[in-house]
């Protein structure tokens, strides 16, 4: 039967001439389906290049819609994409470059009642996540439906790849994303990308070397990265491989409730203030203070004219604080703020700070819809 037709033929004519992959490399992508969870940093290079590789069905999981600051390093998406939902965005960008794909979209989260379903119904899995509940339960789910995880991750300057349940030749099958990290790691010392950032180039190298291992994987090309780590320095352009080994005492039996798994343990509450109040106290001229513990970049994109703390220098600028009148501090969402406010209570003396809740995203929402987002 003729797999490839005489379009594809001439649009494959590189990867034809490869001795390594050839015609039956070709054709065993042509065949092949890979489900990518996440269309965000890593998920946008790996799509591409999965597309314009010629993977025969490409599924994309993602429930997020196009932001503005996914720009700086989501190349699959313009400025014409802002608040469209991600997954159909990106279907519509692969079609365009490669029309001999199918590509499947689930506009939703993936979750432990719809996880084994989803993934069944593909040859290999790529982790494209930027959150430990999602990936332990990608890694759960490939274990229990057999099926080849290529992880991969970044955060600031590094990033790192590897091949998770790969069958070996001997039908066994290789380590797992359990058998590098079993647990978890607090929640606390887990920035996300707003808060750690991430250089934007830096997903388009590693998500294609993803797709690279994806490649191979399919296709049967090449060594995997099965029962290895690579970790990729760019600040410094430096990488290593190390080994990971399987823990024969592991055994993954169902799917469990990921967001409990790696919940943090309940922080202690601080008193709250609405951002309706705060503007009640600006207008009336009242004597408080607002103390904005975001960075000095965000502060220059948007501000409520609060005197500027970075959350990193909290304690030190601690006699800035005023203790004998109101005090209010915020930051974007209200988290960094609440945890500026009980590392100031553990100094002592401090009984009159108050948590701006939901932040400077609450104020543009119900105050002042002209402010900056970001």
């Amino acid at each position: 039967m003729q797999i490839l037709s005489p379009e594809e033929l001439r649009r494959y004519a590189r990867h034809l001439a490869l001795p390594q992959f050839g015609r039956a490399g070709q054709e065993k992508a042509r065949r092949a389906s890979v489900l990518v969870v996440g269309a965000g940093g890593l998920g946008s290079p790996m799509l591409l290049y999965l597309a314009a590789a010629g993977i025969g069905k490409i599924g994309i999981i993602d429930f997020d819609r196009v932001d503005e600051t996914n720009l700086q390093r989501q190349i699959l998406y313009t400025m014409e994409d802002i608040g469209q939902p991600k997954a159909a965005a990106a279907r519509q960008k692969l079609l365009a470059l490669n029309p001999y794909v199918e590509v499947e979209v689930f506009n939703e989260q993936l979750t432990s009642e719809n996880a084994l379903n989803i993934i069944s119904e593909y040859d290999v899995v790529a982790d494209g996540t930027d959150n430990f509940p999602t990936r332990y339960l990608v890694n759960d789910a490939c274990v229990l439906a057999g099926k080849v995880n290529v992880y991969a991750s970044i955060f600031r300057f590094e990033g790192q790849v590897s091949v998770f349940n790969y069958q070996q030749e001997d039908g066994s099958r290789g380590p797992n994303y359990r058998d590098l990290f079993p647990t978890p790691p607090p929640p606390e010392l887990v920035p996300n990308c707003a808060e750690g950032g991430v250089l934007g180039v830096l997903p388009g190298i590693i998500g294609s070397m993803q797709a690279t291992e994806v490649i191979k994987v399919a296709t049967g090309v090449g060594e995997p990265l099965s029962g290895k780590l690579f970790l990729f320095d760019a600040l410094s352009f430096t990488s290593r491989i190390l080994k990971v080994r399987k823990d024969p005492g592991l055994v993954i039996e169902r799917l469990i409730d990921y967001e409990q798994f790696c919940a943090p343990q309940p922080k202690a509450p601080v008193p709250q203030l609405q951002v309706q109040e705060l503007k009640r106290l600006m207008d009336e001229g009242a004597d408080f203070q607002l103390i904005d513990v975001r960075e000095p970049y965000e502060y220059e994109i948007a501000n409520l004219g609060g005197e500027l703390i970075p959350p990193s220098q909290i304690s030190q600028q601690a006699d800035r604080i005023s203790r004998d009148k109101k005090v209010i501090l915020h930051c974007r969402s209200g988290k960094r703020s609440a945890d500026a406010i009980r590392e100031l209570q553990k100094l002592g003396s401090f009984d009159n700070l108050y948590n701006l809740e939901g932040g400077i995203l609450a104020w543009a929402q119900q105050i002042d819809p002209d402010i900056k987002q970001y």
